[in-house]
């Protein structure tokens, strides 16, 4: 417990915040995309595993 909360510590207390600034922002971006795209997203994997499923018997 002590290893995990010493990382998390240290992990604070870098000196990066731009990077860290950097790693919010893209997973901002992804999970807005993620949400705006989720109806086309699921479509798409549905049809994926459709076809998967379908060729799968010719093999």
């Amino acid at each position: 417990m002590n290893l995990i909360t010493g990382f998390f510590r240290s992990f604070l207390a870098e000196e990066d915040a731009v990077g860290v600034v950097e790693i919010i922002l893209i997973l901002v971006v992804l999970i807005s995309l993620v949400v705006i795209f989720k109806s086309q997203l699921t479509s798409l994997v549905n049809k994926i595993l459709q076809k998967v499923t379908k060729n799968a018997d010719g093999i």
